[in-house]
């Protein structure tokens, strides 16, 4: 498969003096992440302790939401509410701290298209282009290409710090899930490795374990109850006023041109499932996600294929960002490509025949996301589930994700079967195991007292000043 060319940056040339200042440290930690992939023995900010460590993750955390501070984007005060009152919350809202700790590791390991999130709700139901649900990643904000290792050490720690902030689970237990997590992804990359059914194997509600069926079903319900029941308003015509939805119809017009590009860029024909695509409404949603809190993000209500409202469509466009991984893989990585062109490029990789509106698209200047909202978009209630089923669960997304990976040389730019390569260094499997396990306890222990830092220095105002006029 010949490489696809590189897009020029369509980043700023002149930004404020406070943003240079977080541009400065982006470079910084990108020539770290070189020196340290080809030198032994520097200093990576795993190492630091005390209070420069709590500054590093104070400045990190400044950094990674600089933009919604300086845009005063409505939502970023909850979110660092929401990194304040959770310890699995602020490890999903805090990926750029995690992989600064492992800037230029595992640099000679093989190289796959990472989800970059990797963590227990980051793995869910979502339509395909047929409109069929089907169980898979879920989250392509952070994709980029780099060692196959990062998405599991970030999945390991993300199953380790759940299991024990939402199960309560002891350190025993929560250590097998982890392990489980990595098991699955093994025997899923075996199979893959064997059969060469990467390119056609999926989640479906027919063929997926049981506690996966289980979710299919309690996702379920009709379009026209999902739509009036949390969208809609009382006429069927357009977005009801909430807490979580602005109308703003009088933008109708332009994003009609959205969809229409949209529609051109992915072969979307009116008619059958997609309806007209006639944009009936849009709004501002409000309140959604957790690291992508605070970014800017429209809903846009279609015309269904039966006129009335009982089956129109939602279509999300959401504000896209560099990947939190970039410019720390420990090479010459050229990536400054669209934001949103890279997010789409990846869903497309993991999930062929995927959602049909998942696309990019450029709104006021910056780059956003396209995908399709629907009544069976759900990830699972971890809440819900006892010690066996966290296990069974663990191993499930272990699978998940080494299906994903194995096609980054089926539709992705990997040019060599990575399968068998990855399998080789895996080896002693049990050891590779209990290395990304222990590795996962490590960097769970360091971000509970990264969270304490970030819960004195949120006590103390350091973010209240900066989000109090939002």
């Amino acid at each position: 498969m010949p490489k696809k060319t590189k897009q020029p940056s369509n980043e700023p040339s002149q930004q404020p003096e406070h943003i240079d200042h977080h541009s400065k440290r982006f470079s910084a930690f990108e020539r770290l992440a070189l020196q340290n992939a080809k030198e032994l023995g520097l200093m990576l900010p795993s190492k630091l302790k005390g209070q420069a460590r709590r500054e590093h993750v104070r400045a990190c955390l400044l950094e990674d939401h600089a933009e919604r501070i300086d845009d005063q984007a409505q939502g970023t005060g909850e979110k660092f509410a929401q990194l304040y009152d959770s310890r699995f919350s602020f490890f999903r809202g805090s990926a750029l701290l995690f992989y600064r700790d492992m800037a230029g590791a595992d640099a000679d390991l093989p190289k796959v298209l990472l989800l970059g999130d990797v963590h227990p709700e980051n793995f869910g139901v979502m339509p395909n282009r047929d409109g069929v649900p089907i169980f898979s990643v879920n989250d392509f904000d952070e994709v980029a290409y780099g060692p196959f290792s990062w998405d599991l050490r970030r999945g390991a720690t993300g199953f380790v710090v759940a299991a024990g902030q939402v199960a309560g689970f002891s350190k025993k237990k929560r250590k097998k899930i982890a392990k489980l997590f990595i098991k699955g992804y093994q025997q899923g990359l075996k199979r893959y490795a064997k059969y060469n059914t990467e390119a056609d194997d999926v989640f479906r509600m027919d063929n997926s374990p049981p506690l996966i069926v289980d979710l299919f079903e309690d996702c379920m319900q009709t379009r026209e109850e999902w739509l009036t029941s949390r969208y809609t308003n009382e006429t069927g015509t357009g977005f009801r006023t909430s807490k979580e939805l602005t109308p703003v119809s009088g933008r109708v017009d332009e994003f009609q041109k959205l969809i229409d590009q949209v529609a051109k860029r992915n072969q979307i024909e009116p008619g059958d499932l997609r309806g007209s695509l006639k944009v009936k409404d849009v709004c501002i949603r409000h309140g959604q996600g957790t690291a992508s809190l605070g970014l800017g993000r429209y809903y846009v209500l279609l015309e269904g294929p039966v006129e009335g409202e009982s089956d129109d469509l939602i279509i999300e466009f959401k504000r896209a960002r560099r990947s939190a991984m970039q410019g720390l893989m420990g090479k010459e990585e050229g990536e400054l490509r669209d934001h949103a062109k890279r997010i789409a490029e990846g869903q497309r990789t993991h999930i062929p025949n995927g959602d049909a509106f998942y696309s990019h698209v450029t709104i006021e200047g910056q780059s956003f996301m396209s995908r399709e909202r629907a009544p069976f978009r759900d990830d699972i209630d971890l809440d819900d589930l006892d010690y066996d089923q966290w296990k069974t669960y663990a191993k499930i997304c272990g699978h998940a994700l080494a299906l994903a990976h194995a096609r980054s040389d089926e539709a992705g730019e990997i040019e060599h079967d990575v399968e068998p390569l990855i399998l080789k260094h895996m080896q002693p499997y049990k050891l590779y195991r209990d290395d990304i396990v222990c590795h996962a306890m490590e960097s769970a222990k360091r971000l509970k007292h990264d969270h304490l830092s970030y819960r004195r220095d949120y006590e103390l105002g350091c973010y209240a000043a900066l989000t109090s006029q939002l």
